[in-house]
């Protein structure tokens, strides 16, 4: 179980409102969109985010999100790079 992830995750479900959505009949999550190994980035996540919400990370929309959701990324996981196997839900 990853705690700090998991706190992340309320964070920026709860707290910012990007809790994945439907995208042809699938529902997303983040973690759809991150790598299972190697080294993830915060701006890698922030775009995980976005497309897990159907959202392209370059709009101008999207622009406006990026720095609270990387501020949420460095807060819980204490890095802007970590190791994508610290990047699952403890469920």
């Amino acid at each position: 179980m990853n705690k700090a992830y998991d706190k992340l995750m309320r964070e920026v479900c709860v707290g910012l409102g990007f809790c994945g959505t439907v995208i042809d009949g699938v529902p997303t999550k983040v973690e759809m969109y991150l790598p299972e190994q190697g080294p993830v980035r915060a701006e890698q996540f922030v775009d995980a985010v976005l497309r897990a919400e159907g959202w392209d990370p370059s709009s101008a929309t999207a622009q406006g999100y990026r720095r609270s959701i990387r501020n949420a990324f460095v807060k819980h996981m204490g890095s802007d790079e970590v190791d994508a196997g610290s990047l699952r839900q403890g469920i």
